[in-house]
């Protein structure tokens, strides 16, 4: 069991709630977010993605300083939120985001996930 790899997901893999995520991705852009309401933590937006394609990764407090534009990051332990019918990649308290080196793989740009928007349905039997 100590032998035991990790599974990595691809970003077109990811479908909304999503838990228990371990992927690597490029980060291709990235923006800071002013919170309102809330003076503590810093949060950032960022586009990131692999060879399958790009979402939005909500980087908060220290993954804002690891997710700058160019770097290679894996994270461990991810999950896929909702915000406004759409996906967003985040890790939580529980994950791990760690910043490695370049991974030989460009980024498909062409299918944004995050563009895609869901409609909650809730079904009475």
């Amino acid at each position: 069991m100590a032998d035991q790899k990790k599974q990595f997901t691809k970003v077109n893999q990811l479908r909304p709630l999503d838990a228990g995520l371990s992927l690597t991705v490029k980060v291709i852009s990235a923006k800071m977010i002013a919170q309102r309401g809330r003076s503590q933590g810093r949060f950032s937006e960022c586009l990131v993605g692999d060879e399958s394609g790009i979402i939005i990764f909500s980087a908060r407090n220290d993954q804002v300083d690891m997710a700058k534009e160019g770097n290679t990051l894996v994270l461990s332990n991810a999950k896929v939120d909702m915000f406004k019918g759409s996906m967003r990649l985040a890790v939580d308290r529980n994950g791990r985001a760690e910043v490695v080196e370049a991974a030989g793989f460009s980024v498909d740009e062409s299918s944004n996930l995050s563009l895609i928007e869901f409609e909650r349905i809730d079904v009475v039997v």
